[in-house]
């Protein structure tokens, strides 16, 4: 897949230079039409800059390697770069809200509206575009800042759509009342984007088991089951795109210190090759010969 072979840090910057872009041509529909739901549109780009200036200094962070400071790596990094853009996204929703109801007391007339949502589609396209190579690239990668991106772009998609769609029904009508309405109703979905954001951040943030690969590395086991009595205490955290495990595994206490070192690396060898993101620390424990299932 050739997203794999583009570098995360180049996609990041893509998304930065998108973003001006974007922002330009939201502010050129505000500009064209006066609308108060297209102002709000583009205060939602300029976090989207922000957001996305920080995802690109936390991807470049995150594949630095291990170091004496820092020796299970820097993914986490990506965890604190989606934290802070779901509370910049909070941010941006005070304050649509904010300029919404200023304009809901003092209504204006709405001018040149069609160009100004055609102005306003195209920068969708281009937003939707972004989200996607972000999306496509983060599942390549299973990079937190991308994806966080990515789930932020999509977003400001479908409310650009939603208020797009609206001032067309007001420039229709007449209802310019339609206009601060809409405004509001993005502010109500960018907030709860940017709170499902900050949770999904914070979890990482405080080591949440990795219940999936907790289920592969099971399976994994099972399948050499006749060769250790049990395993237990399997415990995982997220790191970013890693996943860091330990277990205890009961052998028999007849097996060398050398024959039971070999299972553990063929165990350890045959989990990284099926799951490549995760790490896994092995804990033997003997167990007396009569407790060895036949």
């Amino acid at each position: 897949m050739w997203l794999r072979a583009m570098d995360k840090g180049w996609l990041a910057a893509i998304a930065v230079v998108g973003g001006f872009g974007i922002l330009g041509l939201k502010l050129l529909a505000f500009f064209i039409s006066g609308s108060v739901a297209l102002l709000s549109d583009a205060l939602e780009s300029i976090v989207n800059i922000a957001a996305s200036i920080m995802m690109l200094v936390s991807v470049r962070i995150s594949v630095m390697p291990a170091d004496t400071s820092h020796q299970y790596g820097h993914q986490k990094v990506e965890n604190i770069s989606a934290f802070v853009e779901g509370a910049l996204i909070l941010v941006a929703g005070s304050l649509i809200a904010y300029t919404a109801f200023s304009r809901l007391f003092s209504s204006v007339e709405l001018v040149d509206l069609n160009l100004a949502v055609g102005v306003s589609f195209f920068a969708t396209a281009c937003n939707f575009g972004l989200s996607w190579l972000l999306s496509r690239s983060a599942k390549e990668t299973g990079s937190v800042a991308l994806e966080g991106d990515a789930k932020h772009l999509l977003s400001d998609v479908a409310s650009t759509i939603g208020v797009n769609a609206g001032l067309l029904v007001a420039g229709f009508t007449g209802w310019n009342i339609l206009d601060p309405l809409l405004a509001l109703a993005v502010a109500v979905l960018v907030g709860r984007m940017g709170v499902q954001l900050v949770t999904e951040a914070g979890n990482g943030l405080m080591d949440q088991a990795a219940t999936e690969e907790e289920d592969r590395i099971r399976r994994v086991l099972e399948e050499h089951r006749s060769r250790f009595v049990d395993y237990h205490e399997l415990k995982t955290r997220r790191s970013g795109n890693q996943v860091f495990a330990e277990l205890h595994l009961s052998v028999d206490e007849a097996l060398t210190v050398g024959e039971a070192h070999e299972l553990t690396d063929h165990l350890e060898e045959e989990l990284q090759a099926k799951l490549p993101e995760v790490t896994l620390t092995i804990h033997v424990e003997p167990t007396e010969a009569d407790e060895v299932p036949e």
